[in-house]
């Protein structure tokens, strides 16, 4: 009686049902995995024999009743939905919303495409952790702790010990390039792009975080002319054959000789402004392999030699679009983003 019973109280809500939502509910309560009538099945173990066979025969047939009368119902909602949405009217000549399109962050653009320019010329690209042992960081490229070239790199030192050595967030992606030496026989040709971090005040043309990309190129009988028409053929191809470029001796440690590399301001052309000062802006220094760096990390540097070089990955758009403020990459506003696509 009980289940005759549960049935003829189930078929009744089911007719009360009208829309997909309280049909579920329906199910849930009757045919659910907590239901009564599921109780009733897991409970046949407990009866005797005879019982048992009866009221399994029963429940199982109320349970498929239930299923028949559940799947007929769903299909008269359909219909009725069906046949209400035949009797709207839909006017076509209304605009309609429109999907506001995401793109690449110009940074992250302009880092495939300075990747893209170096490996068309045989150059492979590799990354590095942004947590650096002291010893890759500095020590390995010719800056010993005593060595005054630490004092330019303002240094977010981490309080514990990585291995047991000190370690720091990476001031520049030039430890990757010992770390491949390390394992990787000359020749060597290669990129590191990635983020950086330098304790500096916030400007227009700095932040403490930052990105760069190094470059390193060790064979046999490269030279300041290699390191020059690799450079040369870089700024032609990212700002254009119209861009001036020139090259000034300058200091790096980990480079013998050094030079840097600057372009001409996009904004003033020469002329100077606040962006730049006197019309150029340095966009990366480069110079020759010292060979400290290349016998420590077991390479003869009587037989090879090899080219360095680094940039700051944020001043190439500000120079070849005419952007004056760095804060302006990170300031999440999509007007300006927008314009960089």
């Amino acid at each position: 009686m009980e289940i005759e019973e549960l049935s003829k109280k189930a078929l009744e809500d089911l007719g009360e049902v009208s829309d997909e939502k309280a049909l579920e509910v329906w199910r849930i309560k009757y045919l659910g995995r907590k239901s009564q009538l599921n109780n009733i099945l897991r409970s046949l173990e407990d009866l005797p024999v005879e019982e048992r066979k009866a009221v399994g025969a029963a429940a199982n047939k109320v349970k498929t009743e239930l299923e028949h009368a559940l799947e007929k119902k769903r299909q008269k909602l359909e219909e009725e939905r069906l046949g209400r949405m035949a009797g709207e009217s839909v006017d076509l000549s209304l605009p309609g919303y429109p999907f506001l399109r995401g793109g690449l962050h110009p940074i992250t653009r302009v880092v495939r495409e300075i990747s893209e320019i170096f490996t068309s010329m045989g150059f492979s690209v590799v990354e590095g952790s942004e947590v650096e042992l002291d010893y890759y960081n500095f020590d390995a490229l010719n800056i010993p702790p005593e060595h005054p070239a630490r004092d330019t790199m303002q240094t977010f030192w981490l309080k514990y010990l990585v291995k047991g050595k000190p370690a720091l967030l990476r001031t520049h992606t030039s430890p990757m390039q010992v770390r491949f030496m390390e394992s990787h026989p000359p020749p060597v040709r290669i990129i590191v792009p990635g983020k950086v971090y330098r304790y500096e005040a916030t400007d227009a043309t700095h932040t403490p975080m930052f990105h760069q990309i190094e470059g390193l190129a060790v064979d046999q009988g490269i030279g300041m002319a290699d390191l020059k028409g690799t450079l040369f053929e870089f700024a032609r191809r990212f700002f254009g054959p119209e861009r001036k470029v020139r090259f000034r001796c300058d200091y790096f440690p980990f480079v013998e000789p050094g030079a840097e590399m600057a372009v001409e301001c996009a904004i003033c052309h020469g002329e100077g402004c606040r962006l730049c000062g006197d019309g150029w802006i340095e966009v990366l220094g480069a110079g020759m392999v010292h060979p400290s760096v290349l016998s420590g990390v077991g390479i003869d540097a009587n037989t090879f030699s090899g080219f360095a070089f680094g940039m700051g990955v944020e001043r190439m758009p500000m120079l070849k679009y005419g952007v004056d403020d760095i804060r302006l990459f990170y300031s999440g506003d999509l007007r300006f983003l927008r314009q960089l696509r």
